[in-house]
Formats: structure tokens, C-alpha cells, sequence
């Protein structure tokens, strides 16, 4: 289905209806590893329901450990035209690698995933190592305790990562192994096989 005519979609929520999150979309701008703006005038400030439901219960989960802070939606769905343009960008590159293939798919494409990050009381991203979208290996959760022990993450970089994805586990989602501001919600090949994808 096409992003223009989900606006109607019983099974989506809006981003604006999950209580309790800052909204700040990165492919609306240039603040993305792209440089440039990618969604336009598409509304992508949208979730499955489902996952919706879940992020809210992550907002729940941060706020009862650390009342001050916020959960900062920096992607959500992520419409099919668009992962096709971020596969192409990276071409001939090993970069590719972050990026899903499109002839899979991205769970972005089923609003089944969001990419966040964490606002202190003074509404300042919490120092995570890395910025959003570095595609470096600085930004692996997998290696995580690797960088801690060599210095290349510090305790609190360290840390703020673990409060972000107690947040975020505590709600249901899944991490992946390079990103650490990446979450899904449910299983990725069920969500492939069986959820409505957006183009």
C-alpha cells in the first residue's frame, strides 16, 4: 500500500497519539547520513498499532526509572521507495551492510520498527558514543563490552546505552547487533510474511 493512502489504515497509529515521546524524524532534514531530505512531503510519523502499543509501554518503562528523561523517536515507517533510495545511496560500498535489502525488506516498511535515542531532564540526546546513523562499528551493541574495556566507550556512553534498551526490551522490542538505536517489534520474518508493507 502506499504511504499517501495509510492515513485511513485501521491497523497504523499515529506517532502523535503515543503519549509521552518527542518526535524528531531524520530523514525529514538533512541530519542523516545521507545529507539530505529523503521523506518530503510524506507523513511518515506513523507505527503498526502494534507497535505503538509497545512503544508506549517503553515511555512507561523509562519514565518509572529515570522520571526526567524522554524517548526520542528519530524513525519509524519507513516507506519501501525509501529503503530502495538508502540501498542505492550505499552502492559499491560495504556499507551496505547496515542497510536491509530491499528485496527482503526492512521492518521500517511495516512501521513494525523505530529508530530512538534518549532526551535528558535539559532535553540533550544522552551521550550514546555515537551519533544516530554513524555506520561504524563504534555503534555495534555486539561489541559493546569489547569498547568498554578498551577505552573506545566510556562508562556512561556505556550505560546510557543500557537505559535506553532497558526501555526498550521492558516494551517487547528487539535490538540488532549494529545499531543501537534500532528496535523491532515481533519476529522479523513473520512481520515480512505476514504484515502489510508500505511503499
Amino acid at each position: 500500500m502506499l504511504c499517501e493512502l495509510m492515513v485511513s489504515h485501521p491497523d497504523f497509529r499515529r506517532l502523535d497519539d503515543v503519549e509521552g515521546i518527542v518526535i524528531d524524524l531524520r530523514y525529514v532534514g538533512a541530519d542523516n547520513f545521507v545529507g539530505r531530505d529523503l521523506y518530503g512531503a510524506l507523513d511518515c510519523r506513523w507505527l503498526h498499532a502494534e507497535a505503538a502499543t509497545a512503544l508506549k509501554k517503553s515511555v512507561d518503562i523509562l519514565r518509572a526509572n529515570h522520571p526526567d528523561y524522554k524517548l526520542v523517536v528519530l524513525d519509524a515507517l519507513r516507506p519501501h521507495r525509501i529503503q530502495e533510495m538508502l540501498w542505492r545511496h550505499l552502492e559499491g560500498t560495504s556499507l551496505r551492510a547496515y542497510i536491509a535489502d530491499p528485496a527482503r525488506g526492512s521492518i521500517h516498511s511495516f512501521g513494525m520498527a523505530v529508530d530512538v535515542t534518549v532526551l535528558d531532564e535539559a532535553g540533550k540526546e544522552l551521550d550514546m558514543g555515537t551519533a544516530f546513523d554513524a555506520l561504524v562499528e563504534k555503534s555495534h551493541p555486539k561489541q559493546e563490552a569489547q569498547f568498554l574495556a578498551d577505552g573506545s566507550l566510556t562508562q556512561e556512553q556505556f550505560d546510557n546505552r543500557q537505559i535506553l534498551r532497558q526501555a526498550m526490551f521492558g516494551g517487547g522490542f528487539r535490538g540488532i547487533n549494529s545499531e543501537w538505536w534500532h528496535f523491532n517489534f515481533g519476529d522479523p520474518d513473520v512481520v515480512r510474511q505476514t504484515y502489510l508493507r508500505i511503499d
